[in-house]
């Protein structure tokens, strides 16, 4: 499998995921935190299963580890800032917005990594991300009709998994994507856990009507994820990080087109807007999107 394959398909998984998490957070679960408990147990049981079957080669107190420590706590940082953001905006504009992040990935890859980029690179970046921000516009609610402190979020969250991505990339030159992996898994257990442990949080759960429907989907969707992020994680091993991440933000095309199925076939899955206009904006934004990673394949 080459790394642009290996990318694209994690931008698949996890766009179905962003969809799946959209719908849980604002449809199914009555909270932000209900939803964290149970994904946060679910990441501890695979952080605990990726070190028995990939166990590290290094120290666990070694410098690389601290680089995985750090990038995954910036990452969670990012993922909830995200998962806020679901809950109260419609999914195909918060995951373009936050996808713009390989500019940030680009830049600082240049300063701190060393990463030569070719100028015909460089155009691919900048035309993939022009596509995942025109996939979000040419409709209704846009990043105009959020407020502002939203907004901002929303441009952290993008600096955040930029940071994540760069950091990441300075671990994975000691130890594996594996154990990348169990980090970042652990990290997200840890302190969603500790987010949503509370009492009235339990029970808010038990109350659901549908409580056992909500959580066997949300299962399902923590057993999909961790394939996602584990194909982001071994094309980041093997690959120039600013590239990777281009690749990967090609999610918001896999988002909308998972929106506009859903829109069509399951009316009220999700916050969803759209009409002939939009439908023509993505369009082009998906030529953009393509044609990028095609300049990437290819070079």
């Amino acid at each position: 499998m080459t790394l642009t394959n290996a990318a694209l398909l994690s931008a698949g998984i996890m766009a179905l995921v962003s969809v799946l998490d959209s719908h849980l957070v604002s449809k199914r679960l009555p909270s932000l935190r209900a939803f964290m408990l149970p994904v946060g147990v679910i990441h501890l049981v695979l952080a605990l299963v990726t070190v028995l079957v990939a166990p590290f080669a290094v120290p666990v107190f070694s410098l690389p580890v601290g680089y995985a420590v750090l990038s995954s706590c910036i990452r969670v940082v990012a993922i909830v800032i995200l998962l806020d953001s679901l809950q109260r905006e419609e999914v195909s504009t918060v995951i373009p917005i936050v996808y713009t992040y390989p500019v940030f990935v680009a830049i600082m890859a240049f300063m701190f990594l060393g990463e030569r980029l070719e100028p015909m690179h460089w155009g691919a970046v900048c035309i993939v991300v022009v596509g995942a921000v025109l996939v979000s516009m040419g409709r209704g609610p846009s990043i105009s009709d959020m407020a502002r402190p939203r907004a901002a979020l929303l441009f952290l969250a993008s600096l955040l998994f930029a940071v994540a991505d760069v950091t990441g990339k300075q671990a994975l030159s000691d130890i594996s994507s594996w154990n990348l992996f169990c980090v970042g898994a652990a990290t997200m257990g840890l302190v969603f856990v500790a987010l949503g442990l509370r009492p009235r949080v339990v029970r808010s759960i038990r109350e659901l009507p549908d409580c056992k429907r909500a959580l066997a989907l949300l299962a399902g969707n923590e057993v999909l994820a961790p394939v996602g992020i584990a194909m982001s994680y071994w094309a980041l091993e093997r690959g120039p990080v600013s590239l990777v991440s281009t690749v990967i933000s090609s999610r918001p095309l896999f988002v909308v087109a998972f929106a506009l199925l859903l829109s069509r076939i399951a009316p009220g899955f999700l916050f969803w807007s759209g009409g002939r206009r939009t439908v023509i904006m993505r369009i082009a934004a998906t030529a953009l999107i393509v044609g990028g990673i095609a300049i990437i394949e290819t070079q």
